[in-house]
């Protein structure tokens, strides 16, 4: 099963290179497309003021993230969290350059742009041309945002986790896992199951002026390359 970790971050500002801050992270952990129930979700103490267009966006003030842990704190959880799983971020050049930023800054080793993958790019393959943030998507998709007044984390990482599914293919996708149980031990051969007669036969749907029709078109026409003889039972 695939492991993947669908990640939000909230911040001081936009631009980590200069000296913005995480102040929120949300993790949510996926197991071939679907929520375990696994998350991880921390505030933290950014160390500097959070800028007030930040604050408008997401809600977070400075009283609020004072005395949290810094990010040095949770750094270690937050690793082996994530350990080598696929990181689904939206945007996520933007949590990209955030929490390398934080990683650089305690010397750690960051996380490469291959162990990542951006929904908004996906979003802009399948939908060219149109509105694709999260809110968009999740109109699109018919996701509720009921619970969704401000942008937070780890509600905006469920909420991706929900796009993601769609963007991959959507709940029909669960029919192929709930079928994953009829494949034999090789993983390839799948086993069908057998259906016996039904009790009773289902009457004709074809009018006998129809059906007349038909042996005519085939007598005429096909003759011996019917697939179907004149004589078929229409039942």
């Amino acid at each position: 099963m695939a492991r993947e970790i669908v990640f939000d971050t909230e911040t001081t500002g936009i631009d980590p290179r200069a000296g913005h801050r995480l102040i929120e992270i949300g993790c949510v952990e996926l197991e071939d497309l679907l929520p375990t129930g696994r998350s991880l979700h921390r505030y933290m103490d950014p160390e500097r003021i959070i800028e007030a267009d930040a604050t408008r966006i997401h809600g977070i003030t400075n009283e609020m993230v004072a005395g949290k842990p810094k990010f040095a704190d949770l750094a270690e959880e937050f690793l082996n969290f994530v350990g080598d799983s696929r990181i689904i971020a939206h945007n996520a050049s933007f949590d990209r350059g955030f929490i390398n930023m934080e990683l650089e800054r305690l010397g750690r080793v960051t996380l490469p742009e291959t162990q990542w993958l951006d929904t908004l790019e996906i979003a802009r393959n399948v939908f060219p041309g149109m509105a694709n943030s999260l809110d968009a998507l999740c109109r699109r998709y018919n996701i509720s945002l009921a619970e969704r007044d401000k942008h937070g984390a780890l509600l905006d990482a469920r909420l991706l986790a929900d796009v993601y599914l769609e963007l991959m293919g959507g709940k029909e996708r669960g029919l192929d896992l709930a079928m994953a149980s009829d494949f034999g031990e090789d993983g390839l051969a799948y086993k069908a199951k057998p259906y016996g007669p039904r009790p009773k036969p289902l009457p004709s749907q074809i009018h006998p002026e129809e059906a007349q029709a038909h042996k005519a078109f085939i007598a005429k026409y096909l003759k011996d390359k019917a697939l179907w003889p004149a004589d078929t039972n229409y039942q």
